[in-house]
């Protein structure tokens, strides 16, 4: 919906947001040659998962919190894992951390294939949705079907479901695959490594805006590998801080016209998360594979173009497929699944690499295991600031260019800008403290 003000400015309002996870909308106001008001309204009601968890034992958060996402629930499941254990002064072994690796390889290849394929490409390609581009690219969506799947079933082989799985605990797993199960996938990874590396040539093809960010990107690094499972926290200003003080630097706070917290970093706003921030702290990470690819289609050792993170999110793709081929061919059979986590009292944090980016945890617990506070900081809640500035940024940019630009390509554009974020607002309706003006 839009409207022109009696100065000669307009108006835009879409109620509903399209092809994102959960219910959003959009409002923008343009006077005077400026814009003036940018909201990100997230209006889908909060389900006030951190009230829930207080009260909880401590070995429930996994099976709780991945009911958050459908489409990402093993970063819910691993970052909750990782700040019980923390509390409880655990660490897992090294093939513990693995598996879970391998676990979360599923998750970004199916999630990145979604995005990919099913809700990004159709605004480069010049279609409402994924049914009507299937009609003129059937290939096209045949493969990012198929690139899902392979994520789904590397879910449902370690996760034993590939939707909220079922088969993760607190100190690891209740069962590890056997070696037989996990060469039985390989193929299936093998051929979808070779398709993510076409995915990263047709994306890049793609017609894409000229902008740069100027913020700042967050993302963990590990010791060793690409951020996915675990690392501490990095930025492209310079700084650098262990999980463990997240609360230190993350502060969120709300805003009236969404059910979602934003975050700011050091009181500076806003920053970025996600496959961009990703790449660019940590490009010296990604397989030779991966690296090859990103070179060969010109993408260079950073990204800060919002609208060609799909074609980041590819590489990514690749690097998933490569990496969960790396751990099952030098996985063995015997591995003990969990080990004990024994409740005590304290504070413990967590984060891990959600497909849109870092997703922090923090629970404090007693001594017999009782969760008395849970904090959850997801990716989405994090990027919103950054998403309204981009979205401020463009829209200007759009009217200088073209004054008589229509409602519909504007509103179009604008919902592009939304989706190079692949914003899940299901996971971002968090909120607790409400406050309601009245006059």
């Amino acid at each position: 919906m839009s409207h022109k003000l009696t100065d000669g400015g307009q108006v835009m309002h879409v109620g509903t947001l399209s092809r994102v996870e959960g219910e959003g909308a959009m409002h923008i106001e343009y006077s005077g040659g400026e814009v003036t008001k940018v909201q990100l309204r997230i209006y889908e009601p909060p389900r006030f998962y951190e009230a829930f968890l207080r009260g909880r034992a401590w070995t429930e958060p996994p099976d709780i919190t991945a009911r958050i996402c459908g489409i990402c629930p093993v970063a819910y499941q691993t970052s909750s894992c990782g700040a019980i254990e923390d509390a409880c002064g655990v660490t897992v072994p090294e093939e513990i951390g693995l598996m879970r690796r391998l676990l979360y390889c599923g998750e970004w290849i199916e999630s990145h294939a979604l995005h990919i394929f099913l809700l990004h490409a159709p605004d480069f390609l010049g279609y409402e949705g994924a049914i009507e581009m299937a009609a003129d690219h059937p290939a096209v969506v045949e493969r990012g079907l198929r690139l899902k799947k392979a994520g789904n079933d590397l879910m449902d082989l370690v996760g034993g479901r590939s939707v909220h799985p079922i088969n993760v605990r607190i100190g690891g797993f209740y069962r590890m695959p056997t070696i037989a199960q996990l060469r039985g996938i390989r193929p299936v990874l093998e051929d979808a490594r070779e398709e993510a590396v076409e995915t990263v040539r047709l994306v890049a093809g793609f017609d894409f805006p000229d902008m740069e960010q100027p913020y700042e990107y967050l993302s963990l690094r590990p010791e060793v590998g690409y951020p996915i499972e675990s690392g501490s926290v990095v930025t492209t200003a310079g700084k650098a801080f262990p999980v463990q003080d997240f609360t230190k630097h993350i502060q969120e706070q709300q805003v009236e016209w969404s059910n979602a917290l934003h975050a700011t970093l050091d009181g500076e706003s806003p920053y970025v998360v996600g496959p961009l921030a990703r790449y660019t702290l940590n490009f010296d990470r990604l397989s030779p594979i991966a690296q090859d690819i990103a070179r060969e289609v010109g993408l260079g050792t950073t990204c800060r173009n919002p609208f060609r993170s799909i074609i980041v999110r590819a590489v990514e793709l690749v690097y998933a497929c490569d990496e969960a081929i790396a751990i099952i061919d030098r996985w063995r059979d015997g591995i003990v699944p969990s080990v004990p986590v024994p409740p005590r009292a304290g504070e413990g944090f967590g984060a891990s690499e959600a497909p849109r980016g870092v997703l922090f945890h923090r629970y404090v617990i007693d001594d017999e295991g009782i969760i008395k506070d849970a904090q959850i900081v997801p990716p989405t809640s994090q990027n919103q600031p950054s998403i309204e500035a981009d979205l401020r940024t463009m829209v200007k940019d759009w009217f200088e260019a073209d004054a008589a630009l229509d409602d519909h390509s504007l509103s179009h554009r604008c919902e592009q800008t939304i989706r190079n974020y692949d914003p899940c607002i299901s996971c971002a309706t968090h909120f607790l403290d409400l406050t309601v003006k009245r006059s």
